[in-house]
């Protein structure tokens, strides 16, 4: 992954673990984490492949959480100008792609072989999640309440991976 897209990547992570909040606990945190990095680097890497897209978007901005948050019916409004800028680093079709990916391993799978080990690395609690990741982070891996935010920007991410979209609709 393009350093240019670490602030993009950390702060699509945090908005899906403040949307699908992981279980309690220090470790179930930490595995939800790595979960939401992956996903969102590797979307990351999917809609900004080469470094010329990475430094536009580095630019002119991703775009913010705003439709994301009306969409989960978050409600920032306590939220200090401090702790309200990393939302302006969210990119709506990066978690919508995000999303998908941690709904439906197989489709992860697909993703890391378009995107290539290489500019993502490893992404084995994406696309071969266990127990532990499951338990960790059973909202942030629940396809149901994912949907909503998976089907804003599905289509885009099934034709880039040349998948028929009713065949990836739902997980698998």
């Amino acid at each position: 992954m393009s350093a240019d897209l670490a602030p993009l990547t950390a702060a699509g992570a945090r908005w899906l673990l403040t949307a699908f909040p992981p279980s309690a606990g220090a470790f179930n945190r930490a595995l939800a984490e790595a979960q939401a990095r992956q996903a969102v680097a590797l979307a990351a890497a999917l809609r900004y492949p080469t470094p010329l897209d990475a430094e536009l978007v580095r630019l002119l901005g991703p775009g913010g959480s705003a439709r994301l948050d009306w969409l989960t019916g978050a409600d920032h409004r306590d939220d200090s100008d401090d702790e309200a800028g990393w939302r302006s680093w969210v990119d709506e079709t990066v978690v919508s792609w995000a999303a998908c990916l941690l709904a439906a391993p197989a489709l992860a799978a697909d993703a890391h072989r378009l995107a290539g080990r290489g500019r993502v690395g490893e992404v084995t609690r994406l696309t071969r999640p266990g127990g532990h990741e499951h338990a960790a982070a059973p909202l942030l891996r629940h396809p149901d309440l994912l949907e909503p935010v998976a089907a804003l920007h599905r289509a885009p991410l099934l034709e880039l991976l040349a998948l028929p979209e009713t065949e990836n609709a739902a997980p698998r």
